[in-house]
């Protein structure tokens, strides 16, 4: 698993409305939405996403707009972004080249500057300029020296990160040391999921502080238990809930916290409360772990709580809402009479042998062609894709190289078809599956080609 252990930078984009910070968000983490947006549109929202640079992932918080073009900065927006920086290791702070320097940034430049952290400043829209003459104007901010950049083109934005990532300290966040063989799980989900209730019946003690109050845990917890003599070390992260509706600052910015624990987890588990069922919420949540590629399971606690009745319409709604996520075990539990809890050990296991699968090339081949003879890709332009071989290009999750010709025209359905296949074949329920497609010649051609000069 990469970065097995570590801790992700966090690295927030800061500045007033519509100087393009959601254009270099998106840029950083290679997307065209938010994984956590609960009011598209909205100033005062924040954006996460991961990011990439040189080996190195991080986690991108776009915090929204704050101020206008003048020295008013809304108190909202201005707690919204505060609570952001509470956990950011570095700080970009985009101005607008074109509308030059402005009162609002001034305002912004002076808050920043009691936070502590690395501030860059990042001046966007600069398309077409060269050289630290042409933003010589954003000295008079007094953070050191601009960066010049296009989020919209990309450029010079490979630079700022080295320079970035060469002087990022090492994240505020720490890793408590833990069993090394252990398997690493990260619990998910909203307030008074009873994540820490969960915990605390693994781990056999009272190890969290648990109420009857939405919002109890405030950071992310490590703690070790052992199930069937294999130790486990499951964290349990501060519930993550509507913006909307909360007014805590440090529970808004539990996201993070989500995040990193993700990342260093094998298998994520998604605790929903069965009073509430699937939110919108979850669903990033859910999104935010597959999209790491992390094997996950969804356990549904308080199940006892409901009638017979209630417990039908549910599990039909659920299995209705999780969608493209119906490949996941879907657990029913309660965590405080410990009901459910071996069945939710075994398809966490089963989940995690999953991503970790072998499959060999002659045998991925043969799943292949079964699946093309079943189901041939359409003709592009009257030329037939063809799909020759796979092979296993990695583990957690497990990835698939498919070689054939044609292969960028691969519609997306199909795509999806050739991973059901694949999963079915397999068993790989738990878990989710890369293919990567490879354009690759015929072998055989030139040899043919070849033989045929030396009989003439």
């Amino acid at each position: 698993m990469e970065n097995a252990g570590a801790v992700l930078p966090v690295i927030a984009l800061v500045g007033r409305p519509n100087v393009g910070k959601s254009t270099l968000f998106n840029r950083l983490t290679r997307s065209h939405d938010a994984l956590v947006a609960d009011q598209p549109g909205v100033t005062r929202d924040r954006h996460y996403g991961y990011g990439a640079h040189s080996a190195r992932r991080f986690i991108v918080v776009d915090t929204g707009g704050i101020g206008q073009d003048d020295e008013d900065i809304d108190t909202r927006a201005l707690a919204q972004t505060e609570a952001a920086l509470d956990e950011a290791d570095a700080v970009l702070f985009v101005v607008d080249y074109r509308q030059g320097l402005m009162a609002g940034d001034q305002a912004i430049a002076t808050r920043l500057r009691r936070n502590g952290q690395p501030v860059y400043v990042v001046v966007n829209k600069s398309e077409g300029q060269q050289g630290v003459s042409a933003v010589a104007e954003f000295h008079a901010l007094g953070m050191g020296e601009p960066w010049a950049i296009s989020a919209e083109h990309g450029d010079r934005i490979t630079l700022m990160l080295d320079h970035v990532f060469a002087l990022l300290p090492e994240p505020r966040a720490t890793v408590r040391a833990h069993h090394p063989d252990a398997v690493r799980l990260a619990l998910l989900g909203r307030p008074n999921a009873g994540k820490s209730t969960l915990v605390n019946r693994l781990v056999g003690e009272a190890r969290m502080l648990t109420q009857d109050a939405p919002g109890t845990t405030r950071d992310a917890v490590a703690s070790e238990f052992s199930f069937d003599d294999k130790p486990y070390v499951i964290v349990d992260t501060a519930g993550v809930r509507r913006r909307a509706r909360v007014n805590d600052m440090v529970e808004k910015i539990s996201v993070v916290k989500a995040m990193q624990a993700a990342e260093q987890a094998e298998v994520v588990i998604l605790m929903l409360d069965a009073a509430s069922g699937l939110s919108v919420q979850d669903i990033r949540l859910l999104s935010l772990a597959v999209e790491r590629g992390r094997a996950a399971v969804i356990a549904v606690n308080k199940w006892d709580g409901l009638t017979e009745e209630h417990r039908v319409k549910l599990h039909a709604k659920l299995v209705e809402r999780i969608g493209v996520f119906d490949y996941l075990p879907l657990l029913f539990i309660s965590a405080l009479h410990g009901s459910g809890l071996r069945e939710l050990m075994e398809a966490i296991q089963a989940s995690r042998k999953a991503s970790m699968a072998d499959m060999s090339t002659p045998q991925l081949s043969r799943a292949l062609e079964s699946a093309v003879e079943a189901h041939a890709p359409p003709a592009i332009h009257g030329r037939r894709i063809k799909l020759r071989y796979a092979h296993q290009g990695g583990h957690n999750p497990p990835r698939i190289v498919i070689h054939g010709n044609q292969t960028q025209r691969l519609s997306a359905e199909y795509k999806r078809y050739l991973v059901r296949r694949f999963r079915e074949q397999f068993n790989l329920f738990g878990t989710p599956i890369q293919l990567v497609f490879k354009n690759s010649d015929n072998p055989y051609a030139g040899k043919a080609a070849k033989a045929g000069v030396r009989r003439r």
